[in-house]
């Protein structure tokens, strides 16, 4: 019988749908949404082909029942840790290097 796996998570997961903005090397932007968000990762789900290890910069706004106070734009970037095909779209496992919050335009 399998052993059930430990948790390897050391942050907190948020089960958010947000949209999020995708931008590439080209500057182009895509939109996507996400799965479930936390301090270090998130999970979204993307209509278009992206690898594993590509670098990612998207933006998204934070709610106010992550802020506790007004919703925040968050700057992202990171790297594609794991691709799962589910039928028209992928499911995207990103790691956050670092974030920028960005000033309300």
């Amino acid at each position: 019988m399998a052993q059930p796996q430990s948790e390897k998570r050391s942050t907190r997961r948020f089960s958010l749908e947000l949209p999020i903005k995708l931008v590439d090397q080209a500057r182009e932007i895509t939109t996507a949404q996400t799965r479930d968000v936390s301090s270090r990762g998130v999970y979204i789900y993307l209509e278009s082909e992206i690898a594993k290890g590509s670098p990612l910069d998207f933006v998204m706004t934070l709610p106010t029942e992550i802020t506790l106070s007004d919703p925040i734009r968050v700057h992202c970037y990171g790297r594609v840790l794991r691709v799962e095909k589910q039928n028209d779209r992928q499911g995207v496992a990103v790691s956050i290097d670092r974030y920028d919050f960005m000033s309300e335009e």
